[in-house]
């Protein structure tokens, strides 16, 4: 009896409803819908996740007996048998000096001149302070005034600043090679003018770096100066064969990076080696190339987009001329072209930006000069620089066209899982943000997919703009509708209920 007079309530306040109260209930929805959506999509840009779909996971499933919000998610966090994955995943976010940076007076600012864009961020000058902080000065400076004035120069801000310092300190002394370096790098107009610079600052380092080298053992403070002379005399050589490169003389170039490299054979991090094999290729010397990957291309030793498309490139050398992927996919793959296959398979999954840039289906811009590995920043970088010698090969980029993408079918989940390296880690997309210019698209790897939630927000905010929109352009119609509908179905499912609950 209550169930019949509850029900004939609803129904007679459902008659009583005017049109207004549909077009005024149907607005909210659609307006309360579409904040909603904004929302979700706001935050989806910042996380990469759904909000609502982190509150049902994290707090709404352990309350109803799911996994403890606590605890990982099988084959996503760590394990502590996975510590080991975690050290090198966190290593592999670590931000690297460009082996292949230009020039900023001589290449840089050039480039600012003619387009009016600032190729390098604001972040990625700001670490290159800090190397050459780091590189170029110690804790004895003060006690010679070159060497002071330069401290401070390598702090400024201002490149005008820094230069006028750089004068500064060869009016003191004109054997302060620092003070070369600087000019060489940010007032040279031309890489023939930074030579000349460069060439100055050698006779500087060498004599200063003679000096400490006896007198390295007397002191920690000695021994401080030592470290920052071999620095100096290092980064002097390394930008004169890159110099030399730039302007033709590559055998000169490949000379003095190999002396280097046998005089400061400890100096393995700063990665010479890649300007070598970049020279190398320029010379098409592919037996020295693969001299030199194996060498460095060495399980203990960290890998990079270069050693790994380079040793690709080798193995795609060999069968690339006469590569064909009709004839590939009727008789099957030889085991040399199964060996470029996997070479470069192993080195997109090491890198999947690099295709894109080689393939040209997205443009280059200047690289920055520190690069993220496995980031988009080192894709750029790598493919400035080498998709000459890729185009040079015949058939090598037709190759890599036809079997990049499968590298992603052996990868079930890319972002969680690895094949033959860690897993890809997640920090890559926001200090390629900080390090590539605002005019550039960076490139994301993996695209993240709209979760569930949003989808099903934007149709709902859609369904509740249409009623809204109908109900105010026909109010009596629509009414009519929903009265229709409440007395069809809603009584039914209110007798039905009031059945169980009697029972």
């Amino acid at each position: 009896m209550t169930c019949d007079s509850s029900s004939l309530s609803v129904t007679g306040f459902i008659s009583t409803l005017t049109p207004k109260f549909y077009v005024a209930l149907t607005g909210t929805s659609s307006l309360i819908s579409g904040l909603i959506l904004i929302f979700e999509w706001c935050y989806f840009r910042k996380y990469g996740t759904s909000f609502i779909e982190q509150v049902s996971v994290n707090h709404l499933r352990p309350l109803m007996g799911g996994i403890d919000a606590g605890a990982p998610a099988e084959g996503f966090f760590p394990t502590p048998g996975d510590n080991e994955t975690s050290r090198q995943t966190l290593s592999e976010c670590k931000l690297w000096r460009n082996p292949l940076n230009l020039f900023r007076g001589a290449e840089y600012n050039r480039y600012t001149w003619v387009t009016g864009k600032e190729p390098l961020t604001y972040y990625d000058m700001n670490l290159s302070a800090q190397d050459h902080q780091t590189f170029f000065t110690c804790d004895t400076d003060s006690l010679r005034p070159p060497d002071a004035v330069m401290q401070k120069a390598w702090r400024e801000r201002s490149p005008q600043s820094r230069v006028r310092a750089a004068y500064q300190a060869l009016d003191v002394a004109n054997d302060c090679a620092t003070a070369y370096i600087l000019l060489a790098e940010e007032e040279a107009t031309t890489i023939s003018d930074a030579e000349k610079l460069f060439q100055q600052a050698l006779k500087a380092a060498e004599s200063a770096y003679k000096k400490s080298q006896q007198t390295q053992h007397l002191s920690s403070q000695h021994e401080a100066q030592y470290k920052r002379d071999m620095n100096v005399l290092v980064y002097t050589k390394r930008r004169l064969a890159m110099c030399a490169r730039k302007l033709g003389r590559i055998r000169e170039a490949v000379k003095i990076m190999r002396d280097l490299m046998k005089e400061f054979p400890l100096l393995s991090m700063v990665n010479i080696h890649e300007n070598l094999l970049e020279a190398l290729l320029e010379l098409q010397a592919y037996a020295d190339v693969q001299a030199v990957l194996a060498k460095y291309d060495d399980i203990s030793l960290p890998k990079s987009a270069t050693i790994c498309y380079t040793a690709a490139l080798l193995k795609a050398r060999a069968v690339s001329d006469r590569f064909s992927p009709e004839t590939a996919s009727r008789r099957g793959l030889s085991t040399t072209e199964m060996n470029a296959v996997e070479a470069i398979h192993r080195a997109v999954e090491f890198n999947p930006h690099v295709p894109k840039y080689l393939l040209e289906m997205k443009s280059l811009i200047m690289p920055p000069e520190h690069i993220l590995k496995r980031g988009d920043s080192e894709a750029v970088a790598y493919a400035f620089f080498h998709l000459q010698h890729w185009k040079r090969v015949e058939g090598a980029l037709n190759l890599l066209h036809c079997t990049w993408e499968g590298t992603f079918r052996i990868l079930p989940y890319p972002l969680e899982k690895g094949h033959l390296f860690y897993p890809y880690p997640g920090c890559t997309e926001n200090a390629d943000r900080e390090l590539l210019p605002a005019f550039h698209e960076v490139s994301v790897y993996p695209k993240k997919e709209l979760p569930f939630f949003i989808h099903f927000t934007a149709g709902l905010c859609s369904f509740t703009a249409m009623l809204a929109l109908l109900t105010h352009q026909f109010p009596e119609l629509m009414g009519v509708f929903a009265k229709s509908a409440w007395t069809k179905h809603i009584p039914q499912s209110w007798s039905s209920a009031c059945y169980i609950f009697h029972s």
